[in-house]
């Protein structure tokens, strides 16, 4: 079930983003009329978008920002009146994934919402690609470093692979299941 959270004091403007998230697709839209239930429901409902009023009143709307995003995993689009602008480069650096200034029509905040998603989506999948590579280099040098234990005992470097290697198979663990095996060992 694809849900929302709408955060705004404005109950007309929730209303209107209410409706216009149902149009984008959304099964459910949960609203808050301040941070402290926006977090709640951030935290309980695990919305995949919030948008976000910036205007709050009771606390500036990059700190709600802040404080919902930590409850949440889904992109954030703020809403912005004029002169609220200068807070941009705050609101990129939490987590903020679009920028919506008031007033603002259906077409243009349908628009902020696929861009955040996608935006989203694709973060989200170099963050997963980022994390893959870095564990495969935490493997090659963990492999490279048992190698070289290997090598102390007189094994050659291409022999020393080869012993890994045929040590996985029999095993039927990975090259560096190995390899922390053999580290384990020479501690």
């Amino acid at each position: 079930m694809k849900c929302a959270l709408v955060v705004d004091e404005d109950s007309a403007l929730r209303t209107l983003v209410a409706k216009i998230l149902v149009n984008c697709g959304f099964d459910r839209v949960v609203e808050a009329e301040n941070t402290i239930l926006g977090a709640a429901l951030a935290t309980s409902e695990k919305p995949l978008l919030t948008v976000l009023d910036l205007s709050l009143s009771g606390i500036e709307g990059i700190s709600a920002a802040e404080k919902i995003g930590k409850q949440t995993t889904g992109p954030i689009v703020l809403l912005a009146s004029a002169g609220e602008s200068d807070c941009l480069e705050k609101a990129w650096e939490l987590g903020v994934s679009q920028f919506l200034m008031k007033p603002f029509g259906e077409e243009q905040l349908k628009v902020t919402i696929d861009t955040a998603i996608h935006q989203f989506v694709e973060m989200s999948n170099l963050q997963q690609e980022v994390d893959k590579l870095h564990e495969t280099l935490d493997a090659r040098k963990k492999i490279d470093r048992a190698k070289g234990v290997l090598m102390q005992q007189g094994l050659s470097e291409p022999d020393a692979y080869r012993k890994m290697q045929k040590l996985a198979m029999d095993k039927r663990k990975s090259l560096k299941e190995v390899a922390d095996a053999i580290l384990l060992m020479e501690d």
